[in-house]
């Protein structure tokens, strides 16, 4: 993960994630918001880790939880506020 840079790194949203997209507490927020969330977090995440505070494009905040795999980092839900 370390040698690619943010613009490579490939972004997984779990169908769970997806599926939480059409949650009223998660209305507003869009795969986009959710793509440039999971990108904008350094470093490498071994474990399932809670990321807070990101705000979606339309003013809501959200939440993610993140996991890097091989196939990229793994978003596995999103917890809107």
């Amino acid at each position: 993960m370390a040698r690619l840079g943010l613009g490579m790194m490939k972004v997984v949203i779990t169908a769970h994630a997806r599926k939480r997209l059409q949650d009223l507490r998660q209305e507003q927020i869009n795969e986009h918001d959710i793509r440039v969330a999971a990108k904008s977090i350094p470093g490498h995440i071994p474990t399932a880790t809670r990321f807070r505070g990101f705000m979606a494009a339309s003013g809501r905040p959200f939440d993610l939880v993140v996991k890097d795999v091989l196939a990229g980092r793994l978003v596995i839900t999103i917890i809107g506020k």
